[in-house]
Formats: C-alpha cells, sequence, structure tokens
C-alpha cells in the first residue's frame, strides 16, 4: 500500500474517533473525558492535550486539570493561545520552538497518565502544536483547543501534524463549542 493509502486510514481512524466526540455532547460529559477521546482521536498523549474555555476576557485551562489553578492568559497576551482566541485563527506548527510563546506552562508538572510514555513526555518541550479557536455557533470565540507534541527536539516528538490533522481538530472544535463545560461559569 502506498503512503498516501496509509495517510487516508489514518485520517478515516481519527474521523471515526472524532465523530465519539460527537456522541458523547449528549451525554454531558467531563472536560477530562472529552480531552482523552481527543487524544485517542489525533493520535497524541493525553500530556499533550490542552483545552482552555473564555472566562471574563481571559483564558483558563480546564484541562489539563494541573493547569486549571494556574491563572489565566489574558487575550492581549504573547500565548499562542490567546492569539488564536483574539485572531480567531488556527495555527500549525511543525517548528514551535521557534515561536515566540509562553513556555511557563510547559515547565508544570502533569499528573501521571495511565500510559507510561506520557510520564517521560510531560516535562518535554512543545515542539508541534495545532491551536484551534473553539467558537459558538453565533461567532462568539468560547476558547481554545491545542494539540502538541512534545519532545527532546522535533524529531524525537513524532511525525510531523498535517492539514488533515487541523481539519480534524477544527470539527473536533465545532463539537467541543456545543460541550456544556465549555459555557462561561459552567462547572468543570
Amino acid at each position: 500500500m502506498s503512503s498516501s493509502g496509509n495517510q487516508g486510514l489514518g485520517a478515516k481512524a481519527a474521523k471515526a474517533s472524532v465523530s465519539d466526540l460527537e456522541r458523547m455532547v449528549s451525554e454531558s460529559p467531563s472536560s477530562d473525558r472529552v480531552c482523552l477521546k481527543l487524544a485517542q482521536a489525533l493520535h497524541v498523549r493525553r500530556s499533550e492535550v490542552a483545552l482552555l474555555r473564555l472566562e471574563k476576557g481571559s483564558l483558563r485551562f480546564i484541562y489539563p486539570p494541573e493547569l486549571r489553578s494556574a491563572g489565566v492568559l489574558p487575550l492581549n497576551g504573547s500565548a499562542v493561545a490567546a492569539r488564536t482566541a483574539a485572531t480567531r485563527t488556527p495555527l500549525l506548527s511543525n517548528a514551535f520552538t521557534r515561536v515566540k510563546h509562553v513556555s511557563l506552562f510547559e515547565a508544570v508538572k502533569l499528573g501521571c497518565g495511565d500510559e507510561e510514555d506520557d510520564r517521560g513526555q510531560e516535562q518535554m518541550p512543545i515542539q508541534k502544536i495545532m491551536s484551534v479557536p473553539v467558537v459558538r455557533s453565533g461567532g462568539n470565540v468560547m476558547g481554545v483547543v491545542q494539540i502538541s507534541r512534545k519532545g527532546l527536539d522535533a524529531s524525537l516528538a513524532g511525525s510531523d501534524f498535517t492539514g488533515e490533522d487541523l481539519k480534524q481538530l477544527e470539527r473536533a472544535a465545532e463539537i467541543l463549542a456545543r460541550m456544556p463545560f465549555m459555557q462561561e461559569g459552567a462547572e468543570i
């Protein structure tokens, strides 16, 4: 099978998993459960998923749980999530260490995941990232979802993100916008 055939199979598998998110909307799932499903759908570790919600003009982490009390990101700040929300523009970077960003949150120790690989990756720097605004049907930004690949360097962080990966994350963001936990002030 050609490599393009393999990519197609991967895209179908990811699409099926993103469809799983759609089925979860009516269940009012926790943000943790949804983000774990998103990690599976996009073939990343749990520590490589971040979900932020807009609250009182700033972005607050709702996933991973360890960052919920880490403070907020002002929308006029230089953080990639803030730029994503302010401009409503998705970002895909496979050379993220060269992108100006706030690396403070990368240093926060995340709880041990179920995957053994997760424990070794959680404090590695982000090498590759996709950042997508979560937008309500009326057009207002509700938050930002980010998927990253971490490692000592880009070659150790895994495969590059593709345009198809970004499309899958954009589809996931549309579904996330309908999740109860994305509503400002909702319990996390």
